[in-house]
């Protein structure tokens, strides 16, 4: 690794029994793993109800991004995965509440499963430096 990489930390890290990094920065790129309704102990939040694990994604976006030195403000790209694209009409409600113009780059598919089959929705960012 370069000086200019260095992984982004947060502690407690539900992460970490996966073997994942939260992030990494790279200069001043932020790169998130995808980050879904898992609580800081590791739990499950919301099973079965979109908008409350929606909600705690976006409470661990934060968190990373601002361990790495950013905010919601600053990212430039998501990539959302959905397992049911019948929350897509949700999806596009919640970027109006969860960012503001200019909006980021978006990419959203459906996928058959996320890795705890009660995730319901996980969302990956690049994101610039504050």
């Amino acid at each position: 690794m370069t000086d200019k990489a260095e992984v982004i930390t947060i502690e407690p890290d539900p992460l970490a029994p996966y073997a994942i990094a939260p992030g990494w920065r790279v200069g001043d790129l932020l790169f998130l793993s995808g980050q879904a309704a898992i609580d800081e102990s590791g739990a499950i939040v919301g099973a079965g109800d979109f908008e409350t694990q929606l909600a705690q994604t976006f409470a661990n976006i934060d968190r990373v991004l601002a361990a790495g030195g950013s905010s919601r403000g600053n990212i430039v790209k998501v990539t959302i995965y959905l397992t049911d694209m019948t929350n897509f009409p949700a999806m596009v409600e919640a970027r109006k509440r969860y960012f503001a113009p200019p909006w980021p780059a978006d990419t959203i598919v459906e996928v058959k499963a996320l890795a705890l089959p009660e995730l319901m929705v996980e969302i990956d960012v690049i994101a610039v430096a504050d």
